[in-house]
Protein backbone atom coordinates (compact mmCIF):
# COMPACT_ATOMS: atom_id res chain seq x y z
CA UNK A 1 0.00 0.00 0.00
CA UNK A 2 1.10 3.80 -0.02
CA UNK A 3 5.14 3.17 -0.26
CA UNK A 4 6.57 6.71 0.53
CA UNK A 5 9.90 8.02 -0.91
CA UNK A 6 12.46 10.73 -0.43
CA UNK A 7 13.47 12.59 -3.63
CA UNK A 8 16.23 15.17 -4.57
CA UNK A 9 14.23 18.05 -6.59
CA UNK A 10 16.89 18.48 -9.85
CA UNK A 11 14.49 21.53 -10.92
CA UNK A 12 11.35 23.23 -9.78
CA UNK A 13 8.05 21.29 -9.84
CA UNK A 14 4.80 23.06 -9.54
CA UNK A 15 2.85 22.17 -6.04
CA UNK A 16 5.79 20.51 -4.64
CA UNK A 17 9.42 22.33 -4.63
CA UNK A 18 12.41 24.25 -5.85
CA UNK A 19 15.43 22.47 -7.74
CA UNK A 20 17.29 21.15 -4.33
CA UNK A 21 14.74 20.77 -2.24
CA UNK A 22 14.38 17.49 -0.60
CA UNK A 23 11.09 16.01 -0.33
CA UNK A 24 8.98 12.82 0.35
CA UNK A 25 6.16 11.50 -2.16
CA UNK A 26 4.16 8.75 -3.18
CA UNK A 27 6.77 5.94 -4.39
CA UNK A 28 4.57 5.48 -7.51
CA UNK A 29 4.89 9.35 -8.22
CA UNK A 30 8.81 9.19 -7.82
CA UNK A 31 8.94 6.03 -9.88
CA UNK A 32 6.83 6.65 -12.22
CA UNK A 33 6.79 10.40 -13.19
CA UNK A 34 9.56 12.54 -11.36
CA UNK A 35 12.35 10.03 -12.06
CA UNK A 36 12.21 9.11 -15.59
CA UNK A 37 11.65 12.53 -16.62
CA UNK A 38 14.69 14.05 -14.84
CA UNK A 39 12.88 16.20 -12.11
CA UNK A 40 13.69 14.11 -9.37
CA UNK A 41 16.78 11.75 -8.32
CA UNK A 42 16.33 8.69 -5.56
CA UNK A 43 17.55 10.65 -2.10
CA UNK A 44 21.08 8.73 -0.76
CA UNK A 45 22.47 10.16 2.52
CA UNK A 46 25.28 11.21 0.65
CA UNK A 47 23.22 13.29 -1.72
CA UNK A 48 20.97 14.58 0.75
CA UNK A 49 24.08 16.00 2.76
CA UNK A 50 25.59 17.22 -0.50
CA UNK A 51 22.03 19.11 -1.11
CA UNK A 52 22.06 20.55 2.53
CA UNK A 53 25.47 21.60 1.39
CA UNK A 54 24.70 23.82 -1.41
CA UNK A 55 21.27 24.82 0.38
CA UNK A 56 23.71 26.86 2.59
CA UNK A 57 26.31 27.88 0.62
CA UNK A 58 22.80 29.51 -1.75
CA UNK A 59 21.91 31.03 1.78
CA UNK A 60 25.16 32.85 2.49
CA UNK A 61 25.79 34.16 -1.23
CA UNK A 62 21.87 35.79 -1.21
CA UNK A 63 22.59 36.78 2.26
CA UNK A 64 26.06 39.13 0.75
CA UNK A 65 23.63 39.97 -1.68
CA UNK A 66 21.32 41.24 0.55
CA UNK A 67 23.84 43.28 2.64
CA UNK A 68 25.09 44.80 -0.53
CA UNK A 69 21.84 46.05 -1.53
CA UNK A 70 20.99 47.42 1.63
CA UNK A 71 23.99 49.03 1.84
CA UNK A 72 23.33 51.00 -1.44
CA UNK A 73 19.88 51.27 -0.38
CA UNK A 74 21.37 53.17 3.00
CA UNK A 75 23.61 55.46 0.39
CA UNK A 76 20.42 56.25 -1.64
CA UNK A 77 17.82 56.61 0.11
CA UNK A 78 16.52 60.18 0.49
CA UNK A 79 19.19 61.74 -2.21
CA UNK A 80 18.36 64.18 -4.35
CA UNK A 81 18.50 63.90 -8.14
CA UNK A 82 18.86 67.27 -10.22
CA UNK A 83 18.16 67.55 -13.46
CA UNK A 84 18.12 70.46 -15.93
CA UNK A 85 15.84 70.28 -18.74
CA UNK A 86 14.49 73.26 -21.58
CA UNK A 87 10.75 73.72 -20.68
CA UNK A 88 8.12 75.02 -22.97
CA UNK A 89 4.30 76.20 -21.62
CA UNK A 90 2.86 75.35 -18.68
CA UNK A 91 6.16 74.02 -17.47
CA UNK A 92 6.23 71.19 -19.60
CA UNK A 93 9.52 69.74 -20.60
CA UNK A 94 10.83 69.85 -24.28
CA UNK A 95 11.76 65.90 -23.96
CA UNK A 96 11.44 64.28 -20.66
CA UNK A 97 13.53 62.64 -17.71
CA UNK A 98 14.00 58.76 -18.03
CA UNK A 99 14.48 55.83 -16.01
CA UNK A 100 17.84 55.70 -18.25
CA UNK A 101 18.15 58.97 -17.56
CA UNK A 102 17.91 58.31 -13.58
CA UNK A 103 19.85 55.48 -13.71
CA UNK A 104 22.69 57.36 -15.03
CA UNK A 105 23.10 59.46 -12.11
CA UNK A 106 22.97 56.69 -9.58
CA UNK A 107 25.67 55.35 -11.34
CA UNK A 108 27.64 58.17 -11.02
CA UNK A 109 26.41 58.64 -7.47
CA UNK A 110 27.64 55.26 -6.33
CA UNK A 111 30.55 54.81 -9.19
CA UNK A 112 29.40 52.34 -11.36
CA UNK A 113 26.59 51.13 -13.92
CA UNK A 114 23.26 50.96 -12.22
CA UNK A 115 21.00 48.87 -13.95
CA UNK A 116 17.49 51.31 -15.00
CA UNK A 117 14.82 48.41 -14.63
CA UNK A 118 15.89 48.30 -11.20
CA UNK A 119 13.84 51.87 -11.22
CA UNK A 120 9.84 52.20 -10.60
CA UNK A 121 9.04 55.00 -12.79
CA UNK A 122 5.53 54.21 -14.69
CA UNK A 123 6.17 57.29 -17.27
CA UNK A 124 8.41 59.37 -18.05
CA UNK A 125 8.89 62.81 -16.12
CA UNK A 126 7.43 65.71 -18.48
CA UNK A 127 7.35 68.53 -16.10
CA UNK A 128 9.33 70.29 -13.61
CA UNK A 129 9.02 69.99 -10.04
CA UNK A 130 9.88 67.03 -7.24
CA UNK A 131 9.04 63.78 -7.73
CA UNK A 132 9.73 61.08 -5.18
CA UNK A 133 10.77 57.80 -6.96
CA UNK A 134 11.26 54.47 -5.81
CA UNK A 135 14.18 51.83 -6.37
CA UNK A 136 13.84 47.88 -6.09
CA UNK A 137 17.13 46.77 -5.26
CA UNK A 138 15.55 43.77 -4.39
CA UNK A 139 12.69 42.13 -1.81
CA UNK A 140 12.19 44.31 0.75
CA UNK A 141 14.58 46.79 -0.15
CA UNK A 142 13.39 49.59 -1.57
CA UNK A 143 14.82 53.23 -0.85
CA UNK A 144 13.13 56.19 -2.24
CA UNK A 145 15.25 58.86 -4.00
CA UNK A 146 14.00 62.71 -4.76
CA UNK A 147 14.20 63.51 -8.71
CA UNK A 148 14.28 67.43 -8.91
CA UNK A 149 13.19 68.71 -12.48
CA UNK A 150 14.25 71.86 -13.03
CA UNK A 151 14.23 74.50 -16.27
CA UNK A 152 17.15 76.12 -17.62
CA UNK A 153 16.10 79.88 -16.88
CA UNK A 154 16.25 78.90 -12.96
CA UNK A 155 15.99 76.95 -10.38
CA UNK A 156 12.57 75.71 -8.54
CA UNK A 157 12.94 76.60 -4.69
CA UNK A 158 12.80 73.27 -2.64
CA UNK A 159 11.11 73.22 0.48
CA UNK A 160 13.37 74.03 3.73
CA UNK A 161 15.16 70.20 4.96
CA UNK A 162 13.60 69.56 8.62
CA UNK A 163 16.80 66.89 8.62
CA UNK A 164 19.54 70.31 8.23
CA UNK A 165 18.50 71.66 11.61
Amino acid sequence: MGSKMKVILTQDVANLGAAGDVREVAGGYGRNYLIPRGMAVVATRGQIKQAEERLASQRKREEAVRRDAQAIANRLHGQTLRFTARVGELDRLYGSITSSDIAEKIGALLGETFDRRKIQLDEPIKRIGIFPVSIRLMAGIEPVVNVVVEGEEGAIQLPPDPDAA
